[in-house]
């Protein structure tokens, strides 16, 4: 579950530098929407994923409220699942 869970993190970390750097300028820039919704759906699935997961280790593992925190608040910051991954992941 551990594998899986780092996989999900950095997914959902290249989903959300795909949104916010290709897809989104694409979109408001260039008037191209034609990524928006593909890599919008994506980020959505592997954020809804890690989200889930995170819960589930956070009371498996007895996480404290500051990791629990730390891991949560890096899943709604661009790219912060890569530091969740480098940092918390590898211990557990």
């Amino acid at each position: 579950m551990l594998k899986l869970f780092r996989i999900i993190a950095v997914l959902e970390g290249i989903s959300s530098i795909l949104l916010f750097f290709v897809a989104m300028p694409l979109k408001y820039l260039f008037n191209n929407k034609e990524y928006m919704r593909p890599i919008g759906m994506a980020h959505g699935v592997l954020f809804t994923f890690f989200i889930i997961i995170a819960l589930y280790f956070a009371l498996k593992e007895k996480w404290d409220f500051k990791k629990g925190f730390i891991v949560f608040i890096c899943s709604i910051i661009p790219c912060g699942t890569f530091y969740v991954e480098k940092k918390y992941l590898k211990d557990v």
